[in-house]
């Protein structure tokens, strides 16, 4: 059988429902535990993640035959289910839309650096606009 070569590289942010801080350390942790898996499961390969109270970064690399789009769905969709039922809460929603921005293997160092230091850069608002982008927050939570 043979496999399909590919090097599809993506940054994709996406922040949580009109961007309130309610991404707790227990969230974090969470979400931590949760992605790398959830992404190996849907083909792709897992790279950097990091937050801060009110979005994350996301490194991954995507099989060709998924579409951005399904892959982002699914691992808002499953995430924010996963963080409901786990906290009981029922009241942890993403925002319905996302930034995505693809890069070469060049730039892997870079984002890896830039998405695993978001703490600290937010902190010191030390920030690249166009790293940082997330659409605006519309009324249909994912």
């Amino acid at each position: 059988m043979s496999q399909s070569f590919y090097r599809l590289y993506y940054h994709i942010i996406w922040g949580t429902k009109y961007r309130e801080k309610t991404i707790t350390p227990e969230i974090e942790k969470l979400l931590k535990g949760y992605m790398p898996e959830k992404i190996k499961a849907g083909g792709g390969t897992f790279m950097a993640l990091n937050m801060t109270t009110d979005h994350l970064h996301l490194l991954t690399s995507i099989p060709p035959k998924v579409s951005v789009a399904e892959f982002v769905h699914q691992i808002k969709g499953s995430s924010s289910h996963l963080i409901n039922l786990s906290l009981e809460r029922r009241t942890f929603y993403w925002q319905s839309g996302y930034g995505v921005l693809s890069l070469s293997a060049k730039g892997i160092p870079f984002v890896t650096k830039y998405i695993i230091n978001q703490k600290q850069k937010h902190a010191n608002n030390n920030l690249i606009d166009v790293l940082e982008y997330a659409p605006a927050e519309d009324a249909d939570p994912v």
